[in-house]
């Protein structure tokens, strides 16, 4: 809504800068960080007081894991709604109502969180470290992924560039035409960012810590597809829709930020499926509109080992009846080889912040 400010700027001086794209994204990064911390207190307040406590597994099902987290049992959960609420009120504020993708992100963030509520529910309410049955979650993630893919190839202005495949170090697409292919691709991105990011969410602060330098580089990746100048310039794909996602980005590391203190170790609150779903659906969501699926993998490098981690653990078990780690996701494996919970969670972010700066590294190898 901001933005439109810029229309009085001849009668008001300055008003211009509402116009500008990175003027609005600072802003939107400082507006959630800012309304994180005022109303952080009262979120954690109310989880405590509906008495929406985190579960641990039992000592039956992880004897150890249960010894090292056990003081974790009832830390309030669902406190990704803090996170969904400032990057929606931070996003409506600062960037341009009128964009497609802008709506697009945000609703999809919205979908995923409510479907990440329903399974913290279920967890608080049972007791228990399962919630929404898989296969009902991935059912839920599919029909989002479809959605985005019938908004993509139905309207005339995005059919192009939702039927373009990019891969990096490549300066042309790989595939012109995907087709209605892209609906499997799309899903294939969406439901494995949002289950990734949910995966990495074990530890006080680390998923939510990893997300922010993923934000900050599709921050840039977004801008980058949305200026003509800067899209020639490094030879990726100018779509002129993505630049307003860099607002998105930047309140979504404003907000990350702001969670982080009260989720840095030891955490006052767990973000929950709430938030990690959600968070994880919507960079996905992000990295299709701007072109740059692929790219995910790396700048996300740490979300993919903790997923890849859980993979390899469940064919190996299955196929040999061996375990490759002490335990899956990754995360818990260090900590029971003797890893200090702050020690994993450092140097994993310490390894985010190296694989976003690959990522954006690969932008000049082509």
């Amino acid at each position: 809504m901001m933005f439109y400010l810029h229309r009085l700027s001849d009668q008001v001086g300055g008003l211009n800068v509402f116009f500008y794209v990175t003027f609005r994204a600072v802003a939107a990064a400082v507006t959630a960080f800012a309304l994180s911390l005022i109303f952080g207190n009262f979120v954690i307040r109310k989880l405590i007081s509906l008495k929406i406590g985190q579960p641990i597994r039992s000592v039956e099902e992880v004897r150890r894991l249960a010894e090292l987290h056990g003081g974790k049992q009832g830390t309030p959960t669902m406190g990704g709604v803090l996170v969904i609420g400032t990057v929606f009120l931070a996003s409506v504020l600062w960037a341009r109502p009128d964009n497609r993708f802008v709506w697009l992100v945000l609703v999809s963030m919205l979908y995923l969180g409510v479907l990440g509520f329903l399974d913290d529910y279920l967890k608080v309410t049972k007791k228990k470290s399962d919630g929404v049955p898989g296969r009902v979650k991935l059912a839920a993630q599919l029909v989002l992924a479809a959605v985005v893919t019938v908004v993509f190839l139905t309207s005339p202005l995005l059919q192009v560039q939702a039927r373009s495949l990019y891969l990096p170090f490549f300066k042309a697409p790989v595939i012109t035409d995907m087709g209605w292919f892209a609906l499997i691709f799309f899903a294939v991105v969406i439901v494995g960012s949002s289950n990734a990011v949910n995966l990495t969410d074990g530890l006080d602060g680390l998923a939510i810590g990893c997300t922010v330098t993923v934000a900050l580089a599709y921050a840039f990746l977004s801008y980058a597809a949305g200026n003509f100048k800067i899209a020639e310039y490094l030879q990726v794909p100018f779509y002129p829709f993505t630049g307003e996602l860099t607002v998105v980005c930047a309140a979504l590391v404003g907000a990350g930020l702001g969670f982080l203190w009260f989720n840095c170790y030891p955490a006052k609150v767990f973000m929950g499926d709430t938030g990690s779903l959600s968070i994880g659906g919507m960079i996905g969501v992000v990295a299709i509109c701007c072109k740059q699926e692929f790219l995910l993998a790396v700048v996300g490098g740490v979300f993919v080992l903790e997923a890849i981690s859980v993979i390899m653990q469940v064919l190996s078990f299955q196929l040999t009846g061996r375990r490759i780690f002490a335990m899956s996701p990754l995360h818990h494996h260090f900590e029971l080889v003797g890893w200090k919970e702050n020690t994993v969670i450092v140097r994993f972010w310490i390894l985010s912040a190296v694989f976003a700066l690959l990522g954006l590294a690969t932008l000049k190898l082509r």
